[in-house]
């Protein structure tokens, strides 16, 4: 799954990174190195254009927008369905109710810098927290949809984060990943008229995973209202995860 991740890009650098145009009105998102779900988050996703009349032009371009962390279907009642609504399987994009309709046409990115994972401890009780991040620093982009909740000025943009089964090096500290998604996949991905899903959500590249590290943090970051950079440091003082040797 993926529950808690770091995004410290400023949204005027993810815009360059994806080619991008921010959407109007919005202030940027600060640097978070704690994103709990419900938060604000920067999506990047495919806005249709539309005429003066607001009539679709058939042309469109890649909009960063901030949306909130947990999706909500249009069909929801209320807003609160969103908290349980942070992650979709991929195993089950294209048939559950909440998340079908998304997956055929409404699909984004979601930047990081890397996301946390908590693997058992093999001689204490507790969990060991881990920063799962590129070794050489760049940028993560999370296989993501998005939705929008109401009409008019109350609209709410929401999205999930795309999730599959761990591969590689991951498997040792959790079962599941974010679909971690290579620059050469993202247009596919971002094109409303691509309908093969399950091709497009096929898993992230073994080359990928093989170039993240799987750093031990501090326990800091168990708590939500913890932020900062010192949050992805190393920690030194730290065990094993049960079953497995060290990761580092």
């Amino acid at each position: 799954m993926c529950g808690r991740y770091a995004a410290s890009r400023r949204a005027e650098d993810l815009v360059l990174e994806f080619e991008a145009v921010r959407a109007e009105g919005q202030a940027p998102l600060p640097a978070d190195y704690n994103v709990a779900p419900t938060k604000d988050v920067h999506v990047v996703r495919w806005k249709k254009e539309r005429d003066a009349e607001g009539a679709p032009t058939g042309a469109g371009h890649r909009e960063l927008r901030a949306v909130r962390w947990g999706l909500v279907p249009s069909w929801a009642k209320d807003v609160s369905v969103g908290n349980r609504m942070l992650n979709a399987r991929v195993e089950s994009l294209t048939e559950k109710p909440a998340f079908k309709k998304a997956a055929a046409s409404r699909r984004c990115l979601v930047p990081a810098d890397g996301w946390y994972e908590w693997a058992k401890r093999l001689d204490s009780p507790g969990k060991q927290p881990y920063y799962v991040t590129p070794q050489d620093g760049s940028l993560l982009a999370f296989a993501g949809l998005w939705e929008v909740w109401g009409r008019g000025e109350d609209r709410l943009y929401t999205c999930t984060i795309v999730t599959s089964p761990a591969v590689g090096a991951l498997t040792e500290i959790h079962e599941r990943m974010p679909l971690v998604l290579p620059p050469d996949r993202w247009t596919a991905w971002l094109d409303p008229a691509r309908e093969d899903v399950e091709e497009l959500a096929q898993p992230t590249p073994p080359e990928l995973v093989e170039a993240l590290e799987l750093r031990p943090v501090s326990t800091a970051v168990n708590n939500v209202a913890n932020n900062g950079p010192e949050l992805v440091s190393r920690s030194e003082a730290v065990s094993a995860p049960a079953d497995q040797p060290a990761l580092f």
